[in-house]
């Protein structure tokens, strides 16, 4: 099954490096989120993305321009007024990328509606490109696939940290504690799987996926909820990126399952 990833957002909330580059490709480990994303449904079996780009979209063509490149055995002979490269083995995952320029201000449902010719009619994995996540693809496949829906989205709570406090009619506090995951609403986290009819509750670039789409297939029955009880983080701020680095490095990143050296930058 194909995998589309929304890639075309600005990310304003981490402007600090967004500024310069896609937000999903603001690396974590060295290497963008947006690959991270890529290693786990590769880890599941699922290897041909289409991406949906926008914003410095060139950014994003010219990294997997020169991934095969960056991740092979080269030779270069410049001798005899001749220029000739010669590749010895690659270190690349056998992937397909397709990368398409989705428009600048187009919206997520609009993004989704431009990829409709490089999906065709089947099914298909869609996530956000700046969520990692340590769910298990295949078993969220057979879900999707075992009450026939048109649409399954994985569902996370997460912890909150304000207190809760019981307050009575006269603004006593009767009780405080801390929350836990279990005050949290069920989000939607992403790593959806989608049956080729959702493109008809899509419409132009300014459909937002979240809004319209979403809310009449759930009006309609065809949305059901994944509860995921494990590891899911976005990267929306440094701080998020921070954390992120942080367990790559202490070998605690519950989303990586594949071998790579994290290089340390000193």
């Amino acid at each position: 099954m194909k995998v589309v990833l929304l890639a075309g957002g600005f990310g304003t909330r981490i402007s600090e490096e967004s500024l310069y580059k896609p937000k999903p490709m603001i690396e974590i480990g060295g290497m963008p989120i947006l690959w991270h994303i890529m290693k786990e449904y590769a880890y599941y079996g699922h290897s041909e993305f289409i991406i949906c780009a926008g914003y410095r979209q060139e950014y994003i063509k010219e990294w997997f321009a020169n991934y095969f490149l960056h991740h092979s055995d080269v030779t270069f002979d410049y001798r005899d007024n001749k220029s000739e490269m010669v590749i010895h083995e690659s270190h690349c995952e056998p992937w397909r990328v397709t990368v398409v320029d989705t428009g600048y201000n187009t919206m997520t449902g609009g993004r989704i509606k431009r990829i409709q010719k490089y999906v065709g009619n089947e099914p298909f994995f869609m996530t956000y490109g700046d969520g990692v996540c340590d769910v298990d693809i295949n078993k969220l496949l057979a879900f999707h696939q075992s009450h026939g829906k048109l649409a399954t989205l994985t569902a996370v709570k997460l912890a909150q940290d304000k207190g809760v406090l019981n307050i009575d009619g006269d603004q006593a506090v009767k009780s405080f504690r801390e929350k836990n995951i279990n005050d949290g609403a069920p989000i939607n986290a992403g790593y959806m799987v989608l049956q080729p009819e959702i493109f008809s509750y899509l419409s132009d670039d300014t459909c937002v996926f979240e809004r319209t789409p979403l809310e009449t297939l759930a009006a309609e029955g065809q949305l059901m909820s994944y509860i995921h009880e494990g590891f899911w983080q976005c990267m929306d701020n440094i701080r998020e990126k921070m954390m992120l680095e942080k367990l790559l490095l202490a070998d605690k990143a519950p989303w990586k399952k594949w071998e790579y050296e994290i290089p340390i930058v000193r």
